[in-house]
């Protein structure tokens, strides 16, 4: 006799979609324009070149452009004023001929003449705090804004220059060709503004009681704009709330401040002699030995005792930097000053932290602790940190970042007592901002066309040294909490966002001031985006390995978001293009749900499928090859006889009934399920992702099994999977850990019951 094989689900599933492509044959098909998410992002990307390759790697001619400083400034402490005088030379490795260079002037943001105020659509509120009230309606605008006093050549001769806003222009003499260099000179000044009111990224906060002032000084000085290969000058201008783009140099720099205060910035202080006292040059040397816990270079008692002292006289700090793309300072005679040593690859790197009394003792006990386990973190996650410092700075209402320093907020209450919501709080934004040296201070990104690419790949890494910091530091968990409690990175608390109103939510991939809900769309969905990404789509190993491929390959250099996708799919062997799209380009959202789930059972009498189509196409039942048959539970074919596991029309077991068509050889392998099912997995949300099913059984066990998001490649809608077991499945859930970021979890159960969903629970409690 002939040996027939039965493959008992295939035949079912495979013949139902073979009759409906018969039936489709006969109608005519219009084409379409292909919208399958699965499709590649040649759209979307630009075409690889010799500036950026395919695998999103540096191309062959990549080039960037050189900024060197040296600079001479002076702080004024009474007047609050800030004044310098620095060279540049500017150095052009592109392939392009230069007729005029681009310089940054930030700080004209807050010039009386400022156009910022005015594209904020913001009307009258019903309520407003008196300090709301003043600010809006009854405060004099501050006098802010670059005093421009020269611009020359090195011979001193004046330069030609246009202020458009924060943008000025400088005509070169003659154009700048490629591998020259050119060396001009700004002298400037303007008037230092209160960073607590109105929220400025850097400037003073005052203390009333003892009449001193904390300074953070940064976007203190013209800095060139970058010119490459993507937007040729990066021109676009300062806003306010949108971040920076600037080339790497070399900085000298010569800051001359009251001779009580204590300074601390970017670079390495080259007269720290000349400036520090024998005590602390004492407790310096310590500090560099100690890996274990900070040693106090200037303590609160020492810092407390000048704050009524006000010093005449002046003292100037050196700093030298190589290879930054950009400088700023803390200064203050308020300053207690702490700082340790923390093994970085085969390095030593001082973590340092700079905070008035008023930061104690949240600051003491944990600043420098945090700068430490966060440079361990990044350095395993991407490459061993570079720079020789990091220095976290308390500054009130603040969270900002430079190479080598960041001002960090957290403020206990008056008595020295604090909540832990100010306790975490203070310690994610010191992780935060320390870890920007990371993103974008050395894989440096143009912050102002994308801001994800520095704050959302920040936020993501973050919420890694979270959690390695609480491990590290247990002592510094509350009761009740075993691990950092990361407002950001796990996938359900972005739910509320995503679920939201579409009018009121732009793709990631939007420029970053005209973004809606910017905390939401910068920082915390590309966050979440990516750490699904790691855990639940590629695993850990694939994504790390990649992660790590992208930050090595454009450490000091200026990557666009191509390279970054390009280089996750160039390290891993994954096809993510579809992920990109979904997260990055659109404003879809995920919900995956159970449509249907059917029992069947195997009969070899002829069910009613077969015998419609039969009819149709005239066929006879005794023509029939021996098949299998399967029957839906409930259905006019079902008896109640199969639910023994016995045939139809006789008494022979399934097993039986089957064997007689394979060799002993092959009856070796064959299984015996007792359980058929067709599972029926619906997305009315739009975003692509894995199906996570976790099913339970009646002996009370489980498994989980995730089918790739590919599984949705050619159905949109849904799609259906066929379960043959040994054990009856009794419950099916979708997504049980939460990992996928699901909307609406009502439709995850099955059998169904009344279950609200993450975004529904968030309104409630918003509610109550």
């Amino acid at each position: 006799m002939v040996r027939f094989k039965y493959y008992l689900l295939s035949v079912f599933f495979v013949s139902a979609a073979a009759f409906a492509q018969e039936q489709e044959k006969q109608e005519i098909k219009k084409g379409h324009t292909n919208t399958n998410k699965f499709r590649q992002l040649y759209d979307e990307f630009s075409t690889p070149n010799m500036y950026r390759a395919a695998s999103g790697a540096p191309g062959t001619a990549y080039y960037q452009q050189q900024a060197d400083y040296k600079m001479d400034i002076v702080l004024d402490d009474k007047n609050q004023t800030i004044s310098g005088y620095e060279t540049i030379t500017y150095t052009n490795n592109s392939p392009d001929d230069l007729k005029y260079l681009w310089v940054q002037l930030d700080q004209n943001m807050r010039a009386k003449d400022s156009k910022t105020p005015l594209i904020e659509g913001s009307g009258v509120s019903d309520v407003l705090r008196p300090s709301q009230f003043v600010s809006s309606f009854m405060k004099e605008p501050f006098d802010g804004g670059f005093n421009i006093e020269e611009v020359s050549d090195t011979s001193g001769d004046p330069l030609t220059y246009m202020i458009n806003r924060t943008m000025m222009r400088i005509e070169l003499p003659e154009v700048l060709e490629t591998g020259d260099k050119f060396s001009f000179n700004v002298k400037w000044w303007y008037n230092i503004n209160d960073h607590v009111d109105g929220r400025g990224r850097s400037g003073y906060e005052y203390f009333p009681k003892d009449g001193n002032r904390t300074y953070i000084i940064a976007q203190f000085f013209p800095r060139m704009a970058v010119y490459n290969d993507v937007e040729g000058w990066q021109n676009t201008q300062f806003w306010g709330r949108e971040e920076f783009a600037l080339p790497f140099g070399d900085y000298e720099v010569n800051i001359t401040v009251p001779a009580d205060h204590i300074l601390d910035g970017t670079g390495r202080l080259t007269n720290r002699k000349e400036v520090f006292s024998k005590k602390m040059m004492e407790r310096y040397e310590q500090a560099q030995k100690s890996y274990d816990k900070p040693v106090v270079i200037v303590t609160q008692e020492e810092a407390a005792a000048k704050e009524s002292q006000f010093a005449e006289t002046t003292k100037t700090w050196k700093l030298k930097a190589e290879n930054v793309r950009d400088f700023a300072f803390a200064t203050s005679r308020k300053y207690i000053w702490d700082m340790m040593a923390v093994k970085i690859g085969d390095r030593d790197v001082m973590a340092v932290s700079l905070y008035a009394k008023e930061g104690n003792p949240l600051w003491g006990d944990w600043s420098t602790k945090v700068v430490g386990s966060t440079l361990e973190s990044y350095s395993r996650m991407t490459f061993d940190y570079p720079y020789h410092k990091a220095i976290s700075v308390h500054a009130k209402e603040q969270g900002m970042e430079y190479p080598m320093i960041c001002w960090n907020y957290g403020r206990p209450n008056a008595d020295g007592t604090y909540s832990d919501r100010t306790k975490y709080g203070m310690m994610g934004v010191i992780i935060h901002e320390v870890g920007h040296n990371f993103f974008p201070m050395i894989v440096n990104s143009d912050e102002r066309q994308w801001t994800w690419m520095d704050e959302g790949l920040n936020t993501f890494v973050q919420y890694v040294a979270e959690q390695d910091f609480g491990k590290k530091y247990p002592a510094a968990l509350s009761v009740g909490h075993d691990d950092f409690p990361s407002d950001r990175g796990p996938a359900r608390m972005i739910v509320p966002y995503m679920g939201g109103d579409q009018n009121f939510i732009a793709p990631i991939m939007s420029k970053g001031i005209n973004v809606y809900q910017f905390g939401n769309n910068a920082y915390g969905k590309p966050a979440t985006a990516l750490n699904i990404l790691r855990e639940t789509v590629m695993g850990p190993e694939l994504f790390d390995y990649a992660f790590r491929e992208y930050a090595h390959r454009w450490m000091f250099k200026h990557p666009t978001p191509e390279d970054f996708f390009r280089t996750m799919e160039d390290a891993s062997a994954f096809d993510l293009d579809w992920y990109w799209r979904g997260w990055f380009y659109t404003t879809d959202w995920v919900d995956i749900g159970i449509k249907d789930v059917k029992k069947y059972f195997v009969s070899s009498k002829p069910n009613k499928y077969i015998k419609d189509y039969l009819a149709k196409s005239g066929g006879s039942v005794n023509n029939l090859v021996p098949l299998v048959f399967m029957v839906e539970e409930g259905s006019e074919d079902y008896s109640e006889d199969l639910k023994e596991g016995t045939l139809v029309d006789n008494s022979t077991s399934l097993k039986e009934y089957l064997m007689d068509n394979f060799t002993p050889e092959e009856r070796k392998n064959i299984k015996e399920p007792k359980y058929f099912y067709n599972i029926t997995f619906e997305k009315p949300g739009g975003l692509v992702m894995p199906i996570i099913a976790k099913y339970t059984y009646a002996d009370g066990t489980s498994e989980t099994v995730t089918y790739p998001a590919q599984i949705w490649r050619l159905n949109d809608n849904e799609v259906s999977k066929a379960i043959a077991s040994d054990k009856e499945i009794v419950s099916i859930e979708i997504d049980p850990k939460e990992e996928t970021a699901d909307v609406d979890t009502t439709n995850n159960i099955w059998p169904k019951k009344e279950v609200k969903s993450d975004f529904d629970q968030f309104k409630q409690k918003i509610k109550s």
